[in-house]
């Protein structure tokens, strides 16, 4: 698909445009007494912007896009290990929200809730191609193609680490994806996964602890007899 024009089910096509910088949904802080105005702005344009895509305005849309497409472009790809079908999975998404965000009760941030139908869409996509046995071979397909956050990571790394990712449990996997991958704090992951913020935490937790023993090189008998 490339950069992606959605076929959604109005007759509007949503452009591709980058991120802005500064959207994340910020948790509630406190600072002298008083709530962080980043905090109050990024909720009240969460809100308005629910409110705009239930009244149907195609902008919201566009302006949901703008704002996390490409974001959801590249978790959907870490989820299913293959560019094709994260570009089906971000408009099957955007769809299920047009469909029913008439549902959608506030009891999560719209954007959280968003997410939450990704990776719910990805989990579907994922248990699919398994019942299909459409994967030709589950280490590159089912491990996630995620980037190290230092780019200058030499390539054995990176596919150790993938090798890694893909041995732990799919919770711990996409825990440590959605926060050391995409930077969610421990707020959001809750919602979007319908979990407790301390059980994101120990999940990441384990899962650190996991990769640290898969990536360790053994000590060598001379090093553990000093």
């Amino acid at each position: 698909m490339g950069t992606m024009g959605l076929a959604l089910p109005w007759k509007a096509r949503i452009s591709s445009v980058p991120r802005e910088r500064g959207t994340r949904v910020e948790p509630s802080e406190h600072f002298a007494g008083g709530p962080n105005p980043a905090a109050v702005d990024a909720q009240g344009e969460d809100a308005a912007l629910a409110a705009a895509c239930r009244s149907g305005d195609l902008r919201a849309y566009e302006r949901l896009y703008a704002m996390h497409g490409a974001r959801m472009k590249n978790l959907a790809r870490n989820l299913l290990g293959n560019p094709t079908d994260a570009e089906d999975a971000v408009q099957e998404t955007f769809l299920k929200v047009h469909r029913s965000v008439a549902s959608f009760r506030g009891q999560s941030s719209f954007v959280t809730w968003t997410y939450r139908i990704l990776i719910n869409t990805c989990y579907d996509a994922r248990r699919s191609r398994l019942r299909k046995k459409e994967v030709a071979n589950e280490d590159s397909e089912e491990s996630p193609g995620l980037e190290p956050r230092a780019p200058g990571a030499h390539p054995a790394l990176r596919l150790a680490l993938r090798r890694a990712l893909a041995k732990l449990t799919q919770h711990q996997r996409d825990v440590f994806l959605l926060y050391e991958v995409e930077g969610f704090r421990h707020a959001e992951i809750a919602g979007m996964l319908e979990m407790t913020e301390t059980a994101s935490k120990n999940t990441l937790f384990q899962a650190k602890k996991n990769l640290r023993q898969m990536l360790e090189p053994p000590r060598s008998s001379a090093a553990e007899a000093r």
